[in-house]
Parts: structure tokens; sequence; C-alpha cells
């Protein structure tokens, strides 16, 4: 049902403070106030963000505080789930006054048509309207909702929000699992918002480029910055610089004080020493001599006093100056033995045939350090593909061979135990390798000493990510051929720029599955791959030409979708 728009469309947290069922504290008195306009609400990885959007659409209650939505507020949750037998109509929310036109234009004049049907007249068009700009006109409102592939689900579910007429709408990573195609046409639902106060949380540069503001999410506090995410880089930036030139002067006026207050202890020693040796020569009273000690004592202590506050004042303001600077670690690890000759085979399809997408009699052979891009539209049959490789789907028809010890990090990173630490995830998939290599390796990965001890089930979704592709990368045989399928879903900045420096150190064949065309070009792609009816050759630019307009209305084959791109799952 669509709501009349309220002028004052805003949200507006006080006070608010959420700890987890196990005590783990998220916010501790957060307050903010959102307007209207689109914000960009931007943090690293297990800083809160999907937990605020939850608090703030009320999926959870605050331990104190509290939340307060200013009109009708709608939510498009990160994991989005819908029943694939739902009509196409009932997932938008209009199949009982699209009943209800039908009856009265039939000439069924029961009152309870009119009442269901209210001042709705247009649902339909309106409805049609809303799919076509968000790139859905050719989905038939009686379809099934299981015959759309997981990136039309996304829309289909952003386009029955839209159709609510929202004050505020709450999206949290909507680009995930979207094709570019379908990424530009949210881009452009972002650009043409006008109806209150749109907050989203995500990683798409370009989508977060159409925001008026920024909000960045850090220690339990929000920082606003204006314009979209090039300007806050950029005050980001200065802020860096200044808090770096602050962090330097704090260091040498620590190591000034210490230096001070050492030549002072060494004035003092030395006076003590003169004082004593001039009282033994003048043989002075012990009383005159204890009087000199006490005075000379006191006023060492003074000026020792104060140069060890000096000390401890220019220290605190060091670790205030150390706080201020932004610690994105890269990951450094050497894995030597990934390496492949360049003439070897790798891989090799021979007339093979998916089960689910639309892949038919498709050949292909890979050889050395090749690092390849898998690309193609939402129900292609990427993951269905991957999986395949690896032996998890069989194929419909033909074969898929590997010739080099092959590892897969699937989206849904179920490679990790919950139960156990980082370490013995890795030791698990590593038998036989000592745990002090083990150990030396997560380092690498930014785990080190306890972090390393710590339940996977416990980490934030960018130390699960390092986890996860620790565990494989570091896996016993060392993998000569690493499939990655979606890799950035879900990763803030900082954990791009990780995973980037990570796969630079990688030696072996590479086959990443994403619609992140500037990761995939960002890790080294020497070669692309379409996917479709057919598995061919092609460049960046030709699939940013490709993917970027519709499909001339081709739906994924049936049951595509039930393996491929299904949100959370590829």
């Amino acid at each position: 049902m669509a709501h009349p728009i309220t002028p004052s469309a805003s949200l507006t947290c006080s006070a608010l403070t959420f700890r987890w069922p196990d005590g783990t504290t998220v916010f501790d008195g957060l307050s903010l106030t959102v307007g209207r306009g689109r914000t960009g609400l931007v943090g690293a990885n297990g800083s809160g963000k999907s937990t605020l959007l939850r608090l703030l659409a009320g999926e959870l209650r605050p331990s104190q505080g509290s939340v307060t939505a200013g009109g009708h507020l709608a939510y498009l949750p990160q994991n989005l789930t819908l029943d694939t037998e739902l009509r196409v109509d009932q997932a938008l929310g209009i199949a009982e006054r699209r009943a209800a036109l039908r009856a009265i234009e039939a000439g069924d004049v029961g009152e309870r048509h009119f009442e269901t049907l209210g001042d709705d007249w247009d649902v339909e068009e309106r409805t049609l309207a809303t799919l076509g700009s968000l790139g859905l006109g050719h989905v038939e409102l009686d379809r099934t909702v299981g015959r759309l592939s997981g990136g039309e689900t996304v829309l289909l579910r952003l386009a029955a929000l839209l159709l609510e007429r929202p004050d505020v709408l709450l999206l949290d990573e909507p680009t995930n699992n979207l094709d570019l195609f379908a990424r530009r046409r949210l881009y452009e639902a972002v650009d043409t918002w006008r109806s209150g106060a749109l907050v989203v949380v995500s990683h798409d540069r370009d989508l977060l480029e159409r925001v008026d503001r920024v909000a960045e999410l850090r220690s339990g506090e929000v920082s606003w910055y204006g314009g979209g995410f090039s300007a806050y880089e950029e005050a980001v930036a200065t802020q860096q610089e200044a808090a770096e030139r602050t962090l330097r002067a704090a260091e040498a006026d620590v190591r000034r004080q210490k230096r001070e207050l050492e030549e002072t202890q060494t004035k003092l020693a030395r006076r003590q020493r003169h004082n004593k040796k001039m009282d033994d020569q003048r043989r002075a009273s012990r009383i005159v001599a204890g009087e000199r000690k006490r005075s000379s004592q006191e006023s060492a202590g003074r000026l020792r006093g104060l140069q060890e506050d000096r000390l401890h004042e220019a220290r605190e303001r060091r670790e205030e100056a150390a706080d201020a600077i932004r610690d994105d670690a890269e990951i450094r690890v050497s894995l030597p033995h990934t390496a492949v000759p360049a003439g070897r085979a790798v891989l090799e399809l021979h007339e093979l045939s998916l089960r689910f997408g639309r892949l038919r009699d498709a050949g292909l052979r890979l050889h050395g350090p090749e690092r390849v891009a898998l690309v193609g539209r939402n129900g292609a049959g990427k993951t269905t593909l991957l999986r395949t490789l690896t032996g998890e789907l069989a194929p419909l028809s033909g074969e898929a061979r590997t010739f080099v010890p092959l590892r897969f990090l699937p989206q849904r990173l179920d490679v990790l135990d919950d139960e156990l630490s980082v370490a013995a995830n890795v030791a698990r998939l590593a038998p036989g390798v000592t745990d002090n290599h083990i150990r030396s390796q997560l380092a690498r990965f930014l785990f080190k000493g306890a972090r390393a001890e710590q339940p996977a089930g416990t980490l934030s979704g960018g130390e699960r990510f390092r986890a996860a592709l620790a565990a494989t990368m570091l896996a016993c045989p060392p993998p000569q051929l690493l499939m990655l399928d979606e890799p950035t879903n879900n990763l803030d900045m900082a954990s791009v720029r990780q995973l980037t420096s990570a796969l630079g150190s990688y030696q072996g064949a590479l086959l990443i599955s994403s619609h992140d065309l500037a990761f995939l070009e960002a890790a080294g792609v020497t070669r692309w791959l379409l996917l479709g009816e057919e598995l061919r050759e092609t460049t960046a630019d030709e699939v940013r030409a490709l993917l970027a307009t519709p499909e001339s209305g081709r739906s994924p084959a049936p049951g595509a979708q039930a393996e491929e791109d299904a949100p959370g799952r590829g």
C-alpha cells in the first residue's frame, strides 16, 4: 500500500545502546539524526553498519535509548530471501488490489473490492512503470519468483519498497549479486530519489558517489562528510595528513621530554655528589648537612616530578595522535609453492553443459599462471560453473578436468568451522604443517598472537573473509588453481585492498567470478571469459558495453536461479 509522503521524513537515534546476548557492546550512547536526502553509511567491516540499519528498521531492539522514524519506513536487508513459489504481484504486495480491480472490471461491484483497492486505481500502471525503471519491464506479474535470478529478486524487492512510497528507505549492500546492467538501474533509482530520507550501506564506489553526504561509523560514533565518496576520501586523506603531522610532533615531543628528564636526573645526581663532597670537605655538622640534603632532595623531587609529568602528558598526546591514524594494514604473504609453469595446463573443459544455466557444449583450456575473470549476467550460471569445476555439481553432459591442486573460496565462506579457532581452521586444511609456520603465515593475514585463537564464529565479516582466504591459500597441498566466487561482496574498501594485496602474492592460476570490474582489473586479470549460452573470450571494454544494456528481456533458463546468483549464495 502506498503511503503519503511525510514532510518531516527523518531518522533519529537518542542515546542508543545495543549489546548482543553474549554481552558484546556494539553501540554505547549513540545519538544521530538523518534528514531528507541521500546518505551513504560507510565503515570498516565489523563496525556495526548492518546492526545499526536493523536497529533503525526495528528488527533489533536497543538495550537502551530510542529510535524514531519520521514517517513510513522501508528496509532492504543485505541477505534477502523470498518464497520462490510466490507470484511476482504477491512479492510486490499488489496481488489483492489487482484481484479487486479485475473483479470490479468484470462487473462485481461488491463493497469489499472497493475497500481493498482504495484510491489506487492505477496500481498496475504504476507497478509496471516502477519495474521498467529498474530494468524489470520483461517480468510478468503472474510469473513466479522462482523463475527470477538472484539479482532480479533484489531489484524486485526494491520495486516493492518503492511502490510503498516510503518516507525513509534503508538499503543494506543493495548491489551485491547485481550485474552491471542491474547496478545501473539501481544507480538511476538512487539518482532520482526525492521522496525523503535514503540511507544506503555499500562498498560500491559508483553508488556512493551518488549520495549527498557520507556518514562514517567508526568506534561506535558517526562522523559526517558532505558530498559523495570521492569528497569523503579527500576529507579523510586531509585529516590523515594532519593526524600524521600531529603524531610526528607528539613523538618528537616525547623524545625531547625523555631527553630532558634524563639530563635533569644527571644534573641532580651530579649536584648531590658535589654537595656531599663539599659538606665532607667543610666538615659541616650533621644537622646542617642533613638540612641541606633534605632541601636538595625536595628541590630535586619537584624538578623530577615536573619533568615526569611533562613526559606523561607528551605520551598521552602521542597516544591520542596515534588513535587518529587509521590502520589499513595490508596482507603480505609469500606463497612460492603455488607457482605454475607458463605452458602447463591447469584446467580443461570438453563439451561441457551445465545442470543450471544456459551453457552448452563448452570447451576451454587454461594454462600456467593465467588470471581469468568469469563474467556474465545474473542467472548465466557462473556459480554453477565454478561448483561443477570443483566436482561439487555433476555436469549435464561433457567433462571438466583439473591438472593441479585446486581450492575454491565460495561466496558463503563455508570453508570455516565456526567452532574452531582461526589457526585450527587453517591447520585442518594443511595437515602436517607445523603450528609455528601456520601462525607466522596468519600474522601476515593480520591474525597476530591471540587473534589467531579467536573462534571463527565470533569474527566480523571482514575478519571472517580474511580467515577463509587464509585457510584457502595456506592449504596443503598449496593450490595452484584458485577459484573465487564474488569475493568482494560485503567487503569494505580496506578489505578489498587487503584481498588485492594477497592475490598479488599468489603465483598460481586464478579464476574469479565477479561483477566488480574495478576489482578484477586491480587483481591483474589477463583474460576475460563471458558466460552465456557459450563461453567465449572477450575484453573488459566489451564486458562493460554488453552488461550495461538489457538482454532483450531474456530471463535465465528455468531452474537457473536455483544455483546461480541467489542472494547470499552466488
